[in-house]
C-alpha cells in the first residue's frame, strides 16, 4: 500500500518518471529474483552449519 501511495505523489509531481517508474518495476524484479533465490538458500545453508555447530552443547544442555 506504501509503495502505491508513494507511486501517486510521484505522478503528481513527475508524471513522466512515474510511467517510467512503473514499467520498469516489473523488468527491476525479474532481474533481482535470482538473488533473492541464492539469498534463501545461503540463509538456509547458514542455518543448517549453526545448528550442526550448536547440536553437542544444546545435547550436553538436555541431560
Amino acid at each position: 500500500m506504501m509503495k502505491f501511495l508513494m507511486w501517486c505523489v510521484l505522478f503528481v509531481l513527475c508524471w513522466p518518471l512515474a510511467i517510467l517508474a512503473l514499467v520498469l518495476y516489473p523488468i527491476v524484479w525479474v532481474i533481482l529474483l535470482p538473488f533473492r533465490v541464492v539469498g534463501i538458500a545461503v540463509g538456509g545453508v547458514l542455518e543448517l552449519v549453526w545448528a550442526v555447530i550448536t547440536l553437542p552443547a544444546r545435547l550436553i544442555r538436555a541431560i
